[in-house]
This record gives C-alpha cells, structure tokens and sequence, in this order.
C-alpha cells in the first residue's frame, strides 16, 4: 500500500505543506486553475526553488499587495528584536530560481477591502466553495478550514460562526488551503501517516499580543487529534494552526511501516529563518510488508 508519510521535523505550515506536495510531483495545472478562480483579490503566488541549509527545496510564496500584508515572516516582529533567531547568512543562501505561475487576482468588486481585514466562517466557506477545484479538493479544503474554525473558537470562548479569523481569515491562509487541498488531491494518496508535530519553545508575537509557543488554537488542534508532539530546543512558532489543521485533516495513521521503499521525495521550503532549518519533507512510500503478502 503507498501512504504519504510527513516528517515534521521542523515543524509545518501551509505553504511549507503545498511546496512539499508541488515537489512531489502534484499537478501545477490544477493548482494554477484553482488559484486563479479564488474569489479574492489582493495576492499573486509563485512556485520557485531555493536552498535551505545547502538543500534544494520548492517554495510556494504567496505575495500579498500591500493591503493585504502582514507580518507573517516578519521575524523582529514575531520574537522581538532581542528574541529573533535570525542567521543571515542562512537567508543569504535562500537563491530563488525558475520563477513560475505568477498571477495576480482581482476578483469580486463588491468585496470591501481594508487594513487587517477579516472574515468570518461564512465568508470563508463560500471563497472555498466558489473556487473551481473537484468535489474532493473542495470537501478537504472546508475540513481544513473548520479544524481551525474549531480550535479559534475554543481558543477565544466564542461561538464558532462568531470568531473572525486571523490566521485562516487573511487571503493568504485561504490560499494555503485551497492550494494543499487541490495538490494533496491530485496526489491521490489515501493513507497519510504522520507521526509527531515537532514544535518550537518561547513565545510569538500574533494579532492578539505575545502568545507561548504552540500558540492556543496550534494547541487545540494538537490536543482534539491526539498528535504526538515534541519540542524542540529551539526559540519559535514551527507549527502554525494551518499547518496542524492540514496534519489533522489529512492524517490517517501516526506510526510507520517497520519497512518501507521510498518511491518519492518532496521537500518543502518554510520562509521563518530558526536556528533549525524550515523543511517539510514528504515522503511516498509503500510498506515492504504488505507488498510481500500481495
């Protein structure tokens, strides 16, 4: 049987999810189609290759226009001046090559835009199910979306349909869905393991102020699907809560096969610079064992 195995080694988060799919081999033309139809404005995307730690990597970017920005993988805003573990000469290796599929996206002119604009769960379900991508896609994207729907509203003691979202909210984060929904479903693997979510240690600077590291609603999620987790001995956020939220949505299985054959390899660029290098590898593998009884 062939499962898709996530190591989670330095952690997870959408666009390292979607860039280790792409690598895998997931289908450019679908995704393309997909992202294009969002009906959102305010980003482009682009598919490159870059160098982490020496190793080549994909990298999916969404480039949000200045209204949109936010400080996402902005590290003195995250940790603090003092507290940011940035090695530059990490960044200075960080070479972008073949630049791919970029779009811009000016959809909906009835969509009032502002600063730190915010949706709420409606609003965010029908981006979703307005997006051209197959009925699978589109049933994984909403799962995703109402795992960190779910883990917001506990998080902030309010009513589902009441939290207006900030990470999964911001254009960009429907974006990291919908592209991991559409590139896991062309990949059409079924079984997916993972088994641990390494995370970081300290705090991290989000909308609401300085949270610990797994932030509540990462945490929530860690805790509503029994993940095994581990921390790391490092300073940061490694898990972001669409990250946990993919995980969990996609998870099948949190032990691997004693034996297996490695058929493919998908490494996944992450853009925070942390003392341990942000890849996402996802491995397709099939288990020796079952192969044998065949």
């Amino acid at each position: 049987m062939k499962s898709l195995y996530l190591e989670c080694n330095a952690g997870i988060s959408g666009d390292m999810l979607v860039a280790a799919l792409l690598d895998l081999g997931a289908d450019k033309e679908a995704l393309d189609k997909a992202l294009q139809s969002i009906p959102a404005k305010g980003f482009e995307y682009k598919i490159s290759r870059v160098s982490k730690a020496g190793v080549d990597c994909c990298d999916f970017d969404v480039i949000l226009d200045e209204e949109h920005a936010n400080h996402d993988h902005d590290m003195a805003f995250l940790h603090g001046n003092g507290d940011a573990v940035v090695h530059s000469h990490e960044h200075e290796h960080e070479h972008h090559h073949d630049h791919e599929h970029e779009h811009e996206h000016s959809h909906v002119p009835h969509e009032h835009h502002h600063h730190h604009e915010h949706r709420g769960l409606q609003e965010g379900i029908a981006i979703i199910d307005a997006t051209d991508m197959s009925a699978a896609a589109k049933a994984l994207a909403l799962k995703i979306f109402d795992i960190i729907a779910d883990a917001e509203a506990k998080a902030h003691a309010v009513e589902k349909n009441a939290v207006h979202f900030h990470e999964v909210g911001a254009i960009d984060s429907i974006v990291d869905i919908v592209a991991i929904a559409v590139c896991a479903d062309s990949l059409g693997v079924e079984n997916v393991i993972v088994p641990e979510l390494c995370e970081g240690r300290g705090t991290v600077r989000c909308q609401h102020g300085v949270l610990p590291v797994p932030v509540p609603a990462t945490a929530n999620i860690m805790q509503r699907f029994g993940f095994n987790v581990r921390l790391l001995p490092v300073q940061g956020e490694f898990v972001t809560p669409t990250g946990a939220a993919a995980a969990a949505a996609l998870m099948t299985a949190d032990e691997l096969p004693q034996s297996f054959k490695i058929l493919g390899i998908g490494l996944g660029a992450g853009k925070r610079q942390y003392e341990r290098p942000s890849i996402l590898r996802a491995l397709l593998i099939e288990d020796n064992a079952q192969k044998k009884t065949l």
